[in-house]
């Protein structure tokens, strides 16, 4: 579920839709939380589907470290990338906010972190050379967008936390601890989906 003060808005015909904060989002509040209303689908299952199905599946979800889809069940689909994103993920099913998020603002994520099955290409962003997602980046980047997140986890009992009743309760404690002694007890790494291990176990 996307925290409650975002809105879907129209950008473009390049970008299509996004989120964006109604609110003021301080740094260190939760923005997203995986629920029990956002689909969980097998490979199987998706790959079965006819293409007029399968292609919003695909567009809209993401992958977990089981290699399971993703669709989220409510705007939480058009969250769109950047390679500075606002957001991000952990090995906790949560999001956090890693710098203050104003009315207006767009809300992003690091596409990097959601296992994609194919290169991505993006719009060049100033202050960075990635112009591509790759479906490594979670091991590339981890050590990063941990001590990002951490960061952002030392604010976390300053401010509002309206998503803090969906965090599943065996990671409650482990954001606790996040939050309270700013350590990671899981890094997000441990979201990769391995794809040749999976298929050697199967």
């Amino acid at each position: 579920m996307m925290h409650p003060h975002t809105e879907l808005r129209y950008i473009d015909d390049k970008m299509g839709y996004g989120v964006f904060a109604t609110k003021f989002i301080p740094k260190g509040t939760l923005t997203w939380a995986l629920d029990d209303l956002d689909q969980v689908l097998s490979p199987d299952t998706v790959h079965a589907l006819e293409d007029d199905r399968k292609k919003p599946v695909l567009k809209y979800s993401y992958r977990n470290q089981l290699g399971e889809y993703i669709l989220c069940w409510d705007i939480g689909r058009y969250v769109n990338h950047s390679f500075h994103a606002n957001c991000m993920g952990t090995a906790f099913e949560v999001e956090i906010a890693v710098r203050d998020i104003y009315p207006g603002e767009q809300l992003t994520d690091d596409y990097g972190t959601l296992n994609v099955d194919e290169p991505f290409e993006c719009f060049p962003e100033d202050g960075t050379d990635r112009v591509w997602v790759m479906p490594g980046d979670l091991l590339k980047y981890a050590d990063q967008w941990d001590a990002q997140a951490l960061d952002a986890f030392r604010h976390y009992n300053e401010v509002e936390q309206p998503l803090a009743h969906l965090i599943r309760p065996e990671f409650r404690e482990k954001v606790a601890v996040a939050a309270n002694e700013h350590r990671l007890l899981d890094s997000i790494r441990s979201l990769y989906y391995n794809r040749e291990a999976i298929s050697a176990s199967k």
